[in-house]
């Protein structure tokens, strides 16, 4: 049985958030179908409560302060513990190359953090940050390059 919330929302990523398939079940239908996919109702229920913390940011961006392109981001001890030197690192480098903005970098760093696991490797991070972008305008240039970044690595470990 899986039991990680992320490995939920993965699946309902991969499987109900590309354009050739039809979102248009409700969701009883998709926890019953979670469920029979072997996730625990527990987990799944977890995993719509992110999703719903996830549209909430996403529709009150004004939550999230400006800052002035020279302001550095000072993590919590809690976000240290979960987020790793080189997951902390990468965020970084997706701020420096424009895949994220301070408002999707804290968007981000507040779904990681929504997350039931003590530490978010490289791989968990990278589809948080997928997730994050999945729906927000004018990002739709950095979903694509974060989508490859995800699905090219993926399909690189099945050799």
């Amino acid at each position: 049985m899986k039991e990680n919330i992320l490995d939920v929302l993965m699946y309902l990523f991969e499987n109900y958030m590309n354009d050739d398939v039809e979102t248009d079940k409700d969701e009883e239908a998709l926890r019953v179908e979670l469920q029979q996919a072997g996730f625990h109702q527990r987990q799944i229920s977890k995993a719509f409560d992110w999703l719903e913390g996830l549209t909430e940011l996403q529709d009150s961006t004004d939550v999230i302060p400006a800052t002035r392109p020279s302001s550095i981001r000072v993590y919590t001890d809690n976000e240290r513990e979960k987020l790793n030197t080189e997951c902390r690192g990468f965020l970084q480098f997706l701020e420096n190359v424009g895949v994220l903005d301070n408002a999707t970098r804290e968007m981000v760093i507040d779904r990681v953090m929504a997350l039931d696991t003590d530490e978010v490797d490289m791989e968990q991070l990278k589809w948080v940050v997928l997730m994050v972008l999945f729906n927000q305008p004018g990002r739709e240039e950095a979903y694509a390059w974060m989508e490859d970044l995800v699905f090219d690595e993926n399909a690189g470990n099945l050799h």
